[in-house]
């Protein structure tokens, strides 16, 4: 990992994302989905909410950083609970 002076915190998240494509492509092939229309009034999929998600989940950690400082442990809280909203009702 030298090479590309990566640090084990960006490689670990990097194979997290990794593994949530995984695991989203299992569940897909599994069982297949229906869209769904929720509070965006847009029709949503999986991979649509995990998008919605992820990028969500940047601008936290991004205005964490700006705001508060560089504890990210609490910005990973208020992450976890913004994706559990994504996925129930968007």
């Amino acid at each position: 990992m030298e090479w590309m002076a990566w640090t084990w915190p960006t490689a670990i998240f990097f194979l997290v994302i990794a593994a949530i494509l995984l695991i989203f492509t299992v569940i897909g092939l599994l069982r297949p989905e229906m869209p769904r229309v929720g509070i965006l009034q847009i029709e949503t999929t999986r991979g649509d909410r995990v998008f919605i998600t992820l990028l969500g989940s940047a601008f936290i950690n991004l205005a964490w950083l700006g705001l508060v400082g560089a504890n990210q442990w609490w910005a990973l809280a208020v992450c976890a609970v913004y994706a559990a909203a994504v996925f129930r009702w968007v």
